[in-house]
Protein backbone atom coordinates (compact mmCIF):
# COMPACT_ATOMS: atom_id res chain seq x y z
CA UNK A 1 0.00 0.00 0.00
CA UNK A 2 2.85 2.32 0.88
CA UNK A 3 4.62 1.57 -2.42
CA UNK A 4 1.47 2.51 -4.35
CA UNK A 5 1.19 5.71 -2.32
CA UNK A 6 4.81 6.61 -3.12
CA UNK A 7 4.25 5.89 -6.80
CA UNK A 8 1.18 8.14 -6.86
CA UNK A 9 3.08 10.95 -5.14
CA UNK A 10 5.95 10.69 -7.63
CA UNK A 11 3.52 10.75 -10.53
CA UNK A 12 1.79 13.83 -9.16
CA UNK A 13 5.12 15.57 -8.53
CA UNK A 14 6.20 14.99 -12.12
CA UNK A 15 2.83 16.15 -13.45
CA UNK A 16 3.16 19.35 -11.42
CA UNK A 17 6.74 19.79 -12.72
CA UNK A 18 5.49 19.59 -16.31
CA UNK A 19 2.75 22.14 -15.63
CA UNK A 20 5.07 24.54 -13.81
CA UNK A 21 7.69 24.30 -16.56
CA UNK A 22 5.08 24.96 -19.24
CA UNK A 23 3.74 28.00 -17.40
CA UNK A 24 7.25 29.33 -16.75
CA UNK A 25 8.36 28.96 -20.38
CA UNK A 26 5.10 30.45 -21.65
CA UNK A 27 5.57 33.49 -19.42
CA UNK A 28 9.14 33.94 -20.66
CA UNK A 29 8.73 33.18 -24.37
CA UNK A 30 5.05 33.27 -25.22
CA UNK A 31 3.01 30.08 -25.41
CA UNK A 32 3.21 29.81 -29.19
CA UNK A 33 7.02 29.54 -29.02
CA UNK A 34 7.08 26.83 -26.36
CA UNK A 35 7.68 23.30 -27.63
CA UNK A 36 7.17 19.94 -25.97
CA UNK A 37 10.91 19.38 -26.37
CA UNK A 38 11.66 22.56 -24.42
CA UNK A 39 9.27 21.56 -21.65
CA UNK A 40 10.94 18.16 -21.38
CA UNK A 41 14.40 19.73 -21.29
CA UNK A 42 13.24 21.98 -18.46
CA UNK A 43 11.95 19.01 -16.45
CA UNK A 44 14.83 16.74 -17.44
CA UNK A 45 12.86 13.88 -18.99
CA UNK A 46 12.25 12.44 -22.44
CA UNK A 47 9.52 13.49 -24.85
CA UNK A 48 8.15 9.98 -24.56
CA UNK A 49 7.68 10.52 -20.82
CA UNK A 50 5.77 13.75 -21.51
CA UNK A 51 3.26 11.88 -23.64
CA UNK A 52 2.68 9.43 -20.81
CA UNK A 53 1.11 12.36 -18.98
CA UNK A 54 -0.37 14.62 -21.65
CA UNK A 55 -1.70 14.35 -25.17
CA UNK A 56 -0.49 17.84 -26.13
CA UNK A 57 1.18 21.03 -24.97
CA UNK A 58 -2.27 22.55 -24.40
CA UNK A 59 -3.00 19.84 -21.84
CA UNK A 60 0.21 20.72 -20.01
CA UNK A 61 -0.88 24.36 -19.89
CA UNK A 62 -4.16 23.31 -18.31
CA UNK A 63 -2.62 20.70 -16.05
CA UNK A 64 -5.43 18.44 -17.10
CA UNK A 65 -5.88 16.11 -14.24
CA UNK A 66 -9.58 15.38 -14.20
CA UNK A 67 -11.44 17.71 -11.87
CA UNK A 68 -13.39 15.77 -9.30
CA UNK A 69 -15.79 17.10 -6.71
CA UNK A 70 -15.43 16.41 -3.01
CA UNK A 71 -17.57 13.26 -2.53
CA UNK A 72 -19.03 14.50 0.77
CA UNK A 73 -20.05 17.83 -0.78
CA UNK A 74 -21.51 16.05 -3.79
CA UNK A 75 -23.48 13.64 -1.63
CA UNK A 76 -24.87 16.50 0.44
CA UNK A 77 -26.03 18.28 -2.73
CA UNK A 78 -27.57 15.09 -4.13
CA UNK A 79 -29.45 14.57 -0.85
CA UNK A 80 -31.05 18.01 -1.15
CA UNK A 81 -28.62 20.03 0.93
CA UNK A 82 -27.08 21.96 2.39
CA UNK A 83 -30.08 24.34 2.52
CA UNK A 84 -32.79 22.81 0.32
CA UNK A 85 -32.77 25.87 -1.95
CA UNK A 86 -31.46 24.76 -5.35
CA UNK A 87 -29.61 27.90 -6.42
CA UNK A 88 -28.02 28.35 -2.98
CA UNK A 89 -26.97 24.70 -2.94
CA UNK A 90 -25.55 25.00 -6.46
CA UNK A 91 -23.47 27.92 -5.20
CA UNK A 92 -22.13 25.80 -2.33
CA UNK A 93 -21.21 23.00 -4.74
CA UNK A 94 -19.36 25.34 -7.11
CA UNK A 95 -17.59 27.11 -4.24
CA UNK A 96 -16.23 23.79 -3.01
CA UNK A 97 -15.02 22.84 -6.50
CA UNK A 98 -13.31 26.19 -7.09
CA UNK A 99 -11.75 26.10 -3.64
CA UNK A 100 -10.13 22.70 -4.28
CA UNK A 101 -8.79 22.53 -7.85
CA UNK A 102 -6.80 19.35 -8.61
CA UNK A 103 -3.38 21.02 -8.92
CA UNK A 104 -3.93 23.96 -6.59
CA UNK A 105 -5.33 27.46 -6.96
CA UNK A 106 -2.11 29.10 -8.17
CA UNK A 107 -1.73 26.69 -11.09
CA UNK A 108 -5.42 26.96 -11.91
CA UNK A 109 -5.20 30.75 -12.08
CA UNK A 110 -2.02 30.68 -14.20
CA UNK A 111 -3.68 28.22 -16.59
CA UNK A 112 -6.73 30.46 -16.94
CA UNK A 113 -4.53 33.48 -17.65
CA UNK A 114 -2.85 31.60 -20.49
CA UNK A 115 -6.04 30.02 -21.81
CA UNK A 116 -8.01 33.24 -22.10
CA UNK A 117 -5.56 34.53 -24.73
CA UNK A 118 -5.51 31.25 -26.67
CA UNK A 119 -8.96 30.08 -27.84
CA UNK A 120 -7.63 26.65 -28.77
CA UNK A 121 -6.52 26.09 -25.17
CA UNK A 122 -9.88 27.25 -23.81
CA UNK A 123 -11.64 24.90 -26.21
CA UNK A 124 -9.45 22.06 -24.97
CA UNK A 125 -10.41 22.91 -21.39
CA UNK A 126 -14.10 22.58 -22.22
CA UNK A 127 -13.44 19.25 -23.89
CA UNK A 128 -11.81 17.97 -20.72
CA UNK A 129 -14.73 19.18 -18.60
CA UNK A 130 -16.89 16.40 -20.04
CA UNK A 131 -15.98 14.14 -17.12
CA UNK A 132 -17.08 16.83 -14.65
CA UNK A 133 -20.25 17.40 -16.69
CA UNK A 134 -21.14 13.72 -16.33
CA UNK A 135 -20.46 13.84 -12.58
CA UNK A 136 -22.63 16.93 -12.14
CA UNK A 137 -25.39 15.32 -14.17
CA UNK A 138 -25.28 12.29 -11.88
CA UNK A 139 -25.61 14.48 -8.79
CA UNK A 140 -28.51 16.44 -10.27
CA UNK A 141 -30.24 13.20 -11.26
CA UNK A 142 -29.87 11.85 -7.73
CA UNK A 143 -31.23 15.07 -6.26
CA UNK A 144 -34.31 15.13 -8.49
CA UNK A 145 -34.91 11.38 -8.35
CA UNK A 146 -35.24 8.63 -10.92
CA UNK A 147 -38.20 10.35 -12.55
CA UNK A 148 -36.18 13.48 -13.31
CA UNK A 149 -36.68 14.83 -16.80
CA UNK A 150 -33.41 14.66 -18.76
CA UNK A 151 -33.90 18.21 -20.00
CA UNK A 152 -34.01 19.39 -16.36
CA UNK A 153 -30.86 17.43 -15.54
CA UNK A 154 -29.11 18.95 -18.57
CA UNK A 155 -30.30 22.46 -17.70
CA UNK A 156 -29.12 22.39 -14.08
CA UNK A 157 -25.82 20.70 -14.99
CA UNK A 158 -25.14 23.25 -17.72
CA UNK A 159 -26.03 26.10 -15.38
CA UNK A 160 -23.54 24.83 -12.80
CA UNK A 161 -20.74 24.92 -15.38
CA UNK A 162 -21.89 28.30 -16.71
CA UNK A 163 -21.82 29.81 -13.23
CA UNK A 164 -18.30 28.45 -12.68
CA UNK A 165 -17.12 29.92 -16.00
CA UNK A 166 -18.78 33.27 -15.35
CA UNK A 167 -17.05 33.37 -11.97
CA UNK A 168 -13.67 32.95 -13.66
CA UNK A 169 -14.54 35.78 -16.04
CA UNK A 170 -15.67 38.02 -13.15
CA UNK A 171 -12.45 37.26 -11.26
CA UNK A 172 -10.38 38.07 -14.36
CA UNK A 173 -12.31 41.30 -14.99
CA UNK A 174 -11.53 42.31 -11.41
CA UNK A 175 -7.83 41.93 -12.22
CA UNK A 176 -7.44 38.55 -10.56
CA UNK A 177 -8.28 40.07 -7.20
CA UNK A 178 -8.81 37.57 -4.36
CA UNK A 179 -9.73 33.93 -4.73
CA UNK A 180 -11.80 32.91 -7.75
CA UNK A 181 -14.69 31.60 -5.65
CA UNK A 182 -15.00 34.96 -3.86
CA UNK A 183 -16.64 36.31 -7.02
CA UNK A 184 -19.33 33.64 -7.21
CA UNK A 185 -21.91 35.41 -4.98
CA UNK A 186 -21.97 38.45 -7.26
CA UNK A 187 -22.41 36.21 -10.32
CA UNK A 188 -25.33 34.42 -8.64
CA UNK A 189 -26.84 37.77 -7.61
CA UNK A 190 -26.58 39.00 -11.19
CA UNK A 191 -28.21 35.84 -12.51
CA UNK A 192 -31.06 36.22 -10.02
CA UNK A 193 -31.56 39.87 -11.03
CA UNK A 194 -31.68 38.92 -14.71
CA UNK A 195 -34.10 35.99 -14.48
CA UNK A 196 -36.26 37.25 -11.62
CA UNK A 197 -36.05 41.05 -11.54
CA UNK A 198 -37.83 42.81 -8.73
CA UNK A 199 -40.97 44.68 -9.68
Amino acid sequence: MEVEGLRARKKRARLEAFVDATHRLAAEQGLERVTVEAICAEVGVSVRTFFNYFESKDDAVLGMEHWRLDPAVGDRFAAGGPTGHLLTDMQALITSALDHPPLGKERMERAFELAKDHPEVMLRAYTHLQGLTDELGGLVRRRFGDAADESTVALVGTLLLALAHATFVRWDTAGGDGDVQDHLPSVVAELTAIVAPRA
